[in-house]
């Protein structure tokens, strides 16, 4: 049996109760829920978010590597610091950019 309502905050709910025996491993995590216009119901689980670990940090940024092969800069500063953004943006993206260097200037050094 399914109860369809809402909350009080106006999100949409639906509640089920099963009336025969099944034998079912539980879970918990983020799905995708359908509902359909007949009633139909289709849940489906959404793959686990892997984060990345990062390379290098900084006060509001860090530098990491995807797994997809792709490299990754990311500044979050909250709106009350929106001039400063400019300014810190350049400062952090300089750090993380030498940093770099110096690894790659590394490499090439014990390359030869």
């Amino acid at each position: 049996m399914m109860t369809i309502g809402k909350t009080k905050e106006g999100l949409k709910t639906a509640d089920f109760v099963c009336s025969e025996y099944v034998d079912l491993e539980a879970f918990a995590g983020k799905c995708n829920v359908q509902i359909m216009r007949d009633g139909n119901v289709y849940i489906t689980e959404l793959a686990k978010r892997i984060r990345n670990s990062p390379i290098f940090r900084e006060d509001n940024s860090s530098f990491s590597r995807g797994k997809d092969r792709r490299f990754y800069f990311f500044l979050s500063m909250p709106d009350e610091q929106l001039e400063q953004i400019p300014d810190e943006l350049v400062r952090q993206a300089t750090a993380i950019a030498e940093k770099i260097r110096t690894i790659l200037l590394n490499d090439e050094e014990d390359a030869e």
